[in-house]
């Protein structure tokens, strides 16, 4: 741990995190989060387990206690106060004698040494992922931060707007109310507020990797709970970063399936990262609680973190409320009366999820419209070449589906190893699980969504179901009694496998010209044909239940290498080239003096100032306009009357087709768009006064570049000037 700790500093060093920043922000998090949640671990969810588990834990208690108190507190005024909640509980614990002995280290478990450097190692690869992928790419210095991922600007807004706001609106359009998930952003606004680290440091470089390294030593806690075996545990640990469909293609786009785990969304969604983490804690009390190990404690504990996760991602209630369900109606079905734990666990999830339903998402889908097969029409056309169209042919549609089922079948064919001992089928944490999954896998196939969003349900219940897979290889392994050298034998011919078969057909998505599509399914034939060749051949000479038992190791290999390689290829080539992700196209041409300006303005202006500019659409991208653009709004921490639009998470009707593309999506509000607009290139004094007295307007931030009419100075004073950027001050010309 030692190890990994310091080369985690030296890395994040090394990419520009400054000597100062290191130090406040580790001794806000080990004295400000994780050590008062220690404390409260160590009361509330007593136990034996090793110092890591212990501060995993205790720091995901205190992100979700932290947040809760900073919600209160910004609300009230005065964010600062979230200090006391860490402050009240070293005095309660001191000042109360029964409470005093927590201090003292609880009796430890006693692991192998190979675990501990297995977890450590694991993590060390999502620093070096981090480091090769996200830090490479994602710079903190200007221009260069605002080039390869779009979606940064829209979190950093995000954090400005919790800094200053709650209950917070949407900074990027003025007075639109915010419904999102948006707990993440509280936690690293009350960061900054304690620390003084700028945003822009917490979300590029500080905040995610706790996160992370909390979240895979919780989900090996429950691998640990599930199968029993810490080799499993540790498998489930890997499984949660790199599972994901096998891709066998290859070419500049070889993953034409969507994978989004834990890897591709640790940075670009941070709301994902903190949702992972807490949702992680809730499923290792949910697995207490249905085993009938509860106590008061757990139940406070589960409380408080399914408050949290109500906030935190929107599509984790919903899977927990499936897999609870699933485990009530099992209990009941086996023992013949009503699980009361369970019922209650669920009771809890439902109140939660129709809270957050109503009140902090307001009842919108946020452009998730039901359309069956949308993913599979949209990766058909990525791997053939095709233009895309809303109705492939129906042959094509059915064969993508039945190739997107088998990539996720192979993926996750341990599962089926449950089948070799049906009593483990109903035992109800694996029902859990595998009711979390399905709930996971439905809105990838009936649902469709512009930005591919309906998928964070799948990636976010891929940790569980690698859960379930392990533990039904290992009961296929031990049934069959296969001996350690046949089980590395199979993972080594599943690895030569996925490396042979793309060299050897050869098959670049999407394909080029007037070549037929039939050659997608070359390489899964290929496959195919291999497996059942080999399964005839071991059936033969080891027997049926071996057989199975080795084909399952062997597949289960396959999806590990060919995620790897497909996204290292994609992420680090274009971290390498800074060049958009999600192949939007060119370097953006960043106006001279943004940062300065946003700065100025950021400091010289108040939180509750209004500001409207003529700039919509994204740099370099103006047309068609692509208006998902935040900058403004994300570097000034100030609300914009409009800036862009592209992610509008209010009521509005934003995109009523998933076909729709960012730049046809209109603004919905064209008058306010119009007088926005108006005082840049038509400017009087009553537009002026209108844009002040109607939206609250205070300063106008003018981009030189998009030419805007010379005479705003003489409705307005000009306060500041750098490069292609103008601020102005609208007076209220209507008093005398």
């Amino acid at each position: 741990m030692v190890l990994v700790t310091v080369g985690t500093v030296a890395v994040l060093w090394w990419f520009g995190g400054s000597v100062s920043d290191l130090v406040l922000f580790g001794a806000y998090l080990g004295l400000g989060v994780a050590l008062p949640g220690v404390l409260l671990i160590r009361v509330l969810y007593p136990g034996i387990r090793t110092v890591a588990e212990e501060i995993a834990l205790g720091l995901a208690l205190g992100y979700a206690v932290e947040v809760m108190v900073y919600i209160a507190v910004r609300a009230a005024g005065v964010p600062l106060l979230v200090l006391a909640w860490p402050i009240v509980t070293y005095l309660v614990f001191l000042a109360v004698p029964r409470l005093r002995r927590r201090w003292r280290s609880p009796a430890r478990a006693r692991t192998p040494i190979w675990w501990s450097w297995s977890l450590a190692l694991l993590f060390a690869l999502l620093v070096a992922w981090s480091a090769v992928v996200f830090f490479r790419a994602n710079a903190l210095t200007w221009p260069d931060v605002v080039m390869p991922i779009y979606d940064m600007p829209f979190h950093l807004a995000l954090i400005g707007e919790l800094k200053h706001h709650v209950l917070p609106t949407v900074p990027w359009i003025a007075g639109e109310p915010l419904y999102y998930h948006w707990f993440v952003y509280a936690h690293l606004a009350a960061s900054s507020w304690i620390t003084g680290i700028e945003p822009l440091v917490l979300l590029y470089r500080l905040s995610m990797l706790p996160m992370l390294a909390a979240f895979l030593i919780v989900v090996a806690m429950t691998g640990y709970r599930v199968t029993g075996s810490r080799p499993a545990a540790v498998l489930i640990a890997a499984g949660a970063i790199f599972v994901g469909a096998p891709s066998l293609f290859v070419g500049q786009n070889p993953y034409p399936f969507a994978w989004g785990g834990l890897l591709d969304n640790s940075w670009n969604s941070p709301s994902q990262t903190f949702g992972g983490l807490l949702f992680a804690v809730v499923i290792l009390l949910v697995v207490d609680v249905v085993r009938r190990r509860g106590g008061i404690g757990r139940w406070v504990l589960l409380g408080i973190f399914l408050v949290a996760v109500m906030g935190a991602k929107a599509v984790y209630l919903p899977m927990l409320a499936v897999g609870l369900a699933a485990v009530a109606v099992v209990e009941m079905v086996r023992r013949r009366r009503l699980p009361w734990p369970v019922l209650t666990a669920l009771g809890m999830t439902a109140a939660c999820l129709l809270f957050s339903q109503l009140v902090l998402f307001g009842g919108v889908r946020n452009g998730m419209t039901f359309y069956p097969l949308w993913a599979m029409r949209r990766s058909w056309a990525d791997m053939t070449g095709r233009v895309y169209t809303a109705s492939p042919p129906l042959d094509s549609l059915l064969g993508v589906t039945l190739l997107y089922c088998l990539c996720w079948l192979i993926a996750l064919c341990g599962i089926l190893g449950l089948l070799s001992r049906p009593r483990s089928l109903v035992r109800s944490d694996v029902v859990l699980m595998v009711g979390i999954g399905a709930a996971g896998f439905v809105p990838v196939f009936l649902f469709g969504h512009a930005g591919h969003s309906h998928f964070y349900f799948l990636w976010s219940a891929c940790p569980y179901l690698v859960a379930v897979a392990v533990f039904g290889i290992l009961i296929l392994l031990r049934r069959a009694r296969v001996s350690s050298r046949a089980t590395v034998v199979a993972v080594g011919a599943g690895v030569l496998a996925t490396s042979l078969i793309p060299a050897l057909c050869g098959v670049g998505v999407p394909l080029a010209a007037g070549v037929p599509e039939s050659l997608v399914y070359r390489p899964y034939v290929v496959l195919l044909l291999i497996v059942v060749l080999a399964a005839v051949v071991l059936a033969a000479t080891m027997g049926m239940i071996r057989t199975w038992a080795l084909m399952t190791v062997a597949l289960s290999a396959i999806g590990l290498p060919a995620c790897w390689y497909a996204i290292v290829s994609k992420f680090a080539q274009n971290g390498i080239d800074k060049v958009s992700v999600h192949g939007r196209g060119i370097v953006p041409e960043i106006p001279q003096g943004t940062l300065i300006a946003a700065r100025w303005l950021r400091d010289h202006s108040l939180p509750d100032d209004v500001v409207a500019t003529n700039t919509h659409c994204r740099w370099g991208r103006e047309k068609p306009c692509d208006t998902v653009l935040f900058w403004l709004s994300a570097l000034s921490e100030r609300h914009v009357l409009v800036e862009g639009w592209g992610y509008a998470p209010t009521r509005r009707p934003v995109s009523p087709h998933p076909d729709q593309t960012i730049e046809q999506i209109p603004f919905w509000d064209k008058e306010r768009l119009r007088e926005n607009d108006g005082v840049f290139y038509a400017p009087s004094a009553a537009s002026m006064q209108r844009l002040r007295d109607r939206y609250g307007v205070r300063w106008l931030v003018a981009d030189e570049r998009l030419s805007p009419h010379p005479m705003i100075g003489q409705f307005a004073d000009l306060r500041f000037h750098s490069g292609a950027y103008s601020i102005y001050y609208v007076q209220d010309n209507s008093r005398p």
